[in-house]
């Protein structure tokens, strides 16, 4: 498992596989579906990134808004350089060195990866 996959279960929650719903067969006196599948109460369309990461314990106390590694202290990742250059590495940056452009850079790459990937991100936390 990549480190962006960590951080997305740590925000997101691990999702459970989702059950399958039993096929639904066509009603003999009409032809039509006899019953409209619903989405499961379960169902969480987007997850609300910043609702997460503020609510975690310790997030009052941490720059997880503009600093990658205080992100990674709150989901209680490791934030070491070579984690850091590793996460770089998976989302398209080879020359990591751990500037601060670079974590800059790493900290927008993520959240917008979360936004890609089913999170609602406010623009002011996105490259």
């Amino acid at each position: 498992m990549g480190i962006f996959s960590k951080m997305k279960d740590a925000i997101f929650g691990k999702k459970e596989k989702a059950e399958e719903a039993p096929a639904i067969k066509p009603s003999a006196s009409t032809g039509t579906a006899a019953t409209t599948p619903r989405p499961s109460a379960g169902t969480i369309s987007e997850v609300d990134v910043e609702q997460r990461l503020d609510a975690m314990p310790g997030s009052d106390k941490l720059n997880w808004r503009t600093s990658i590694v205080d992100l990674m202290k709150l989901i209680g990742l490791d934030a070491s350089y070579a984690e850091r250059k590793e996460l770089a590495t998976e989302l398209g940056r080879t020359e990591y060195s751990g500037s601060a452009e670079d974590n800059i850079w790493l900290h927008g790459a993520v959240m917008d990866e979360l936004a890609r990937n089913g999170g609602k991100v406010p623009a002011n936390l996105r490259t």
